[in-house]
């Protein structure tokens, strides 16, 4: 009897490192995200919980990628859902209570080629034309308070673009301007 109960003693401790991860573990499947919208261009709004249970919500995925759509020519392509965790972390760490304003998400390569030609500051190889790429800016939040978001995650590349009044954020590789 007491050589079984040792045995169940040790392996009741042996399980604890893996007990202890279990709550955390089950709040990170049980998380959601979800992001507000408003395109700038088009008028139109999006509410979208995009992740739950642990994974990406394809039909909101889907939504999201319409929404962000090349809104000169129409065209779709998927958004890397990389870039909706990206806004939801600078969303969280600016304390953001609004919806982000969508200057442009996917782009493609006419209207990349378009806004080349009358403005040197877009790339001829944009990740907006994949994408990997959106700018915004989040009302009741300093511009300057966004870029500094996006540069402390470190996920991606970052542009200021004051007069503009907005910031270009990316899943490429960390870069800033």
């Amino acid at each position: 009897m007491l050589q079984s109960r040792r045995h169940f003693l040790a392996a009741g401790l042996a399980a604890l490192p893996l007990l202890a991860g279990f709550p955390r573990r089950l709040l990170a499947l049980a998380a959601t995200r979800s992001l507000s919208f408003y395109n700038t261009h088009t008028g139109e709004r999006l509410v979208v919980e995009y992740f739950a249970a642990g994974d990406y919500v394809p039909d909101a995925l889907r939504e999201v990628n319409w929404f962000l759509r090349d809104f000169r020519t129409g065209g779709v392509h998927d958004i890397d859902p990389g870039v909706l965790d990206i806004l939801t972390k600078v969303h969280q760490m600016t304390g953001g209570s609004r919806p982000f304003d969508v200057i442009s998400g996917y782009r493609s390569p006419e209207t990349n080629a378009m806004l080349r030609l009358r403005s040197k500051e877009v790339a001829s190889g944009s990740l907006h034309q994949v994408g990997k790429a959106i700018d915004v800016r989040l009302p009741g939040v300093a511009l300057t308070k966004v870029r500094n978001a996006g540069l402390a995650l470190g996920l991606g590349g970052v542009g200021y673009y004051r007069r503009s009044n907005f910031v270009h954020l990316d899943t490429g590789r960390v870069r800033r301007w």
